[in-house]
């Protein structure tokens, strides 16, 4: 479905992506992981078409996408959640939730996937007259996620969907991630928890300095030394 070929990408004179190449195929769970400033944040700015290549070539469902703008990007059917979740505090759940529906031409079934979202985040049925800057931060995320799935993408990025929240809702989190991935979602999945990310991928690559230094399935990846001393603490 998606498949990264030798990209690089720079930040004024520093070097974020250096030839990065990896693919997720149709229905997979892919996870990215890596330490702070390896490139994983970047890796995503750039597919969502936030952030421009210097060099290589990027392709969704064998289409050349690298230098396609950002809202026709989103219409082809990719969803980028960012990290800090960026919310619209002064507008209402429901409100924010209706953002993720610009690219759509189905009004028809806005009130069924209302109530998906809903029925995925049962909080933010709760709070869908509230401001969303009033929310808590876990609420927060599922009001993120849940925007990002009204755009009914066929990929859906997601930028550190854990980051600052409280076990419980972490837990919570990676259940709905699970159950999208068991609706038959294909998700790239960029995550500091490695041990829920291995535990919820099919695949997983490990970035390094702008590079794909290691691959293969998450099980086997879990199990992997250098994995276990860098990123699980083993």
């Amino acid at each position: 479905m998606l498949e990264l070929q030798d990209l690089y990408v720079t930040y004024g004179s520093i070097w974020a992506l250096n030839g990065l190449s990896f693919r997720v195929n149709e229905g997979e769970l892919v996870a990215l992981i890596g330490s702070n400033g390896a490139g994983k944040s970047t890796t995503l700015k750039t597919i969502s078409g936030l952030l421009r290549p210097r060099q290589g070539a990027i392709v969704y469902q064998g289409q050349d996408i690298t230098r396609t703008a950002t809202d026709q990007i989103v219409a082809l059917g990719i969803s980028h959640c960012p990290e800090g979740r960026r919310i619209f505090g002064g507008l209402t759940v429901r409100e924010n939730l209706l953002l993720g529906t610009v690219q759509r031409k189905n009004g028809p079934t806005l009130a069924a996937d209302l109530e998906w979202i809903c029925h995925l985040f049962p909080r933010l049925k709760e709070r869908l007259h509230q401001a969303g800057g009033t929310l808590s931060g876990g609420e927060q995320q599922m009001l993120a996620i849940g925007r990002a799935l009204m755009s009914r993408p066929r990929l859906l990025l997601l930028d550190e969907p854990s980051l600052g929240l409280a076990p419980l809702m972490v837990e919570h989190i990676f259940r709905v991630i699970r159950e999208l991935k068991q609706q038959g979602k294909t998700i790239l999945l960029v995550e500091q928890n490695v041990h829920q990310a291995l535990d919820a991928a099919d695949r997983a690559y490990v970035i390094e300095t702008g590079r794909i230094t290691l691959e293969g399935p998450a099980e086997e990846l879990k199990h992997n030394p250098q994995v276990e001393q860098s990123y699980l603490g083993k």
